[in-house]
């Protein structure tokens, strides 16, 4: 059995005594009675039921009630200039194909082609080759793969590539669409029945890492898309606002990511 050390021990009981300071104050607060909490207990019990190998419903609670962004905020304090960070979501694979340079990661090809050419620099400017690029999106009716296994091919919209030696890199996809979060599971039919939006603007998720470099995990939105001022998880800032313009028959994408240099190495410089 793996040992815990004392350090983590003190920091999880911490973590714990002051959740349980804060779910009592919430209780006394609230003053449910034994039916609304007993229908409290039923919606956590739910939450855990619709969580399987392709759908995460505990990670879209965390997105949608804002708790996930927080944590990001807290947690990622980037030196000015670096890309932000933003949520991860709940529909992220991490056993995506590679692809090379100039591939695509659209295997049905189903909607409006998407050019999207990328650049990744550290806080210089200064070009940094062999990067690992994790992409994936909504198809162009809002939908991720794992939300279609029946009609999308498995992978759809997802792929893995690496930066040439100027930083670059380079892929074909389509362009996605707004979506809604799903609302059919309960997370999605508490907040549906509260009235709050469930949309999303269009957008990609990248996760970007390279050595000696903090890792980026972050979107880029569709600089047009009318939902941009409510984005469901609270993810849209703008430096990760981008502009899908036409492109002969398609659309085009260029979008710049800046790194910053790992803690450590910022501390020994």
């Amino acid at each position: 059995m793996e040992r815990v050390g004392p350090g983590v021990k003190e920091t999880s009981a911490s973590f714990l005594n002051s959740l349980v300071r804060h779910l009592h104050a919430f209780v006394r607060e609230t003053r449910p009675t034994r039916d609304q909490w007993r229908s409290a207990m039923q919606l956590l019990t739910d939450i855990g039921h619709a969580t399987d190998d392709r759908r995460q419903e505990w990670v879209l609670a965390s997105d949608l009630l804002g708790v996930t962004a927080l944590v990001e905020e807290i947690n990622a304090q980037r030196h000015r200039g670096a890309t932000p960070n933003t949520v991860r979501g709940p529909f992220y694979r991490p056993d995506a194909p590679a692809i090379a340079n100039g591939g695509s990661i659209s295997l049905d090809g189903a909607g409006e082609a998407l050019l999207v050419r990328g650049r990744v620099v550290d806080l210089d400017g200064v070009a940094i080759p062999g990067a690992l690029v994790e992409t994936w999106q909504a198809n162009a009716d809002g939908y991720y793969e794992n939300q279609q296994p029946d009609r999308q091919p498995e992978f759809n919209l997802r792929g893995v590539l690496k930066t040439d030696g100027h930083g670059g890199f380079l892929y074909r996809t389509v362009r996605p669409a707004g979506y809604a979060t799903p609302a059919d599971g309960p997370v999605g039919r508490m907040l549906a029945g509260l009235g709050v939006s469930l949309r999303r603007p269009a957008h990609l998720h990248f996760i970007i890492s390279a050595e000696g470099f903090e890792t980026i995990s972050t979107h880029v939105f569709d600089g047009s898309d009318p939902d941009l001022g409510q984005d469901a998880l609270f993810g849209v800032k703008p430096e990760l606002v981008g502009d899908f313009r036409r492109d002969g028959d398609g659309w085009a994408l260029d979008f710049t990511f800046v790194m910053a240099r790992a803690r450590q190495e910022r501390r020994a410089a």
